[in-house]
């Protein structure tokens, strides 16, 4: 949760701040609290916990539980649907490393 001497309002543009409580979260979502809680416990995501130590979300974490709501919908299992997102995430940081490791190379060759 934020420091105490951190303003709330300055948090709300962070997409990485735990603004939601877990209801909000599943109404946001059209989903139910279980839900949320099994795509907890596949370690899709990991919600932050209040001082009470109810669940708290970030948008960051509400867009990932909506992709796997869509794949749910479409009939994956949820460990599946979490493990073909966690996928997906990997791939994306390998394809973003690969387009880096290509712009160095290029500005190399520009530089001889």
């Amino acid at each position: 949760m934020p420091a105490e001497n951190t303003p709330v309002a300055g948090n709300l543009d962070d997409d990485d701040y735990p603004a939601y409580t877990m209801g909000r979260a599943a109404d946001a979502l059209g989903t139910t609290p279980a839900f949320l809680r099994a795509v907890g416990e596949a370690e899709l995501i990991t919600p932050l916990r209040s001082e009470g130590g109810h669940r708290r979300y970030s948008r960051r974490q509400l867009r990932i539980a909506a992709r796997a709501r869509e794949l749910v919908d479409q009939g994956t299992p949820v460990e599946a649907a979490c493990r073909i997102i966690s996928l997906e995430e990997q791939l994306g940081d390998a394809l973003r490393l690969n387009r880096e490791m290509r712009g160095k190379l290029v500005s190399q060759d520009t530089d001889i």
